[in-house]
């Protein structure tokens, strides 16, 4: 093991111990170091229940992480749709990445239609157009990340 691997994993250590000990968010943002510092978090600190983004109706969980992070130039959440909702058909302004974590959907890309199970990644280019509807009996649960 290297010394910067050690030096990582001791981070971790002291990482760990401080939140057992403490649930505050502060104790979770280290203070910058020569590795860059950290940041955790955990889905119930930053879920919340939302209508179908773009007018795709019906309820969604989403997790917005990292976003009041200063200088930080990626979006990067994840959302739980529920039975019969969706992201609503719209237009792409940057590049985004979608990923199925699970249960299963239809995506619009471009007016077509092409079914996403877990496991399936799609990159939609900026000027296409693309929506999500949930299918199925279980949520769809996907991340998405993209630049800001």
């Amino acid at each position: 093991m290297t010394a910067r691997h050690t030096l990582l994993v001791t981070a971790l250590a002291v990482a760990s111990t401080s939140l057992a000990s403490s649930g505050s968010i502060a104790a979770r943002q280290a203070k910058p170091t020569t590795l860059g510092g950290y940041i955790i978090q955990h889905d119930a600190e930053v879920s919340k229940n939302e209508p179908g983004t773009h007018n795709g109706g019906g309820q969604t969980v989403g997790y917005s992480f990292f976003a009041d992070v200063p200088n930080l130039k990626l979006i990067f959440r994840k959302r739980a749709l529920k039975p019969g909702s969706g992201i609503g058909y719209h237009q792409q302004t940057e590049d985004e990445i979608y990923y199925v974590l699970s249960g299963q959907g239809v995506m619009t890309l471009d007016d077509k239609e092409y079914p996403v199970t877990a496991g399936t990644a799609i990159l939609t280019r900026t000027g296409s157009s693309h929506g999500l509807k949930q299918t199925g009996p279980d949520d769809l649960v996907i991340l998405i990340n993209y630049e800001k």
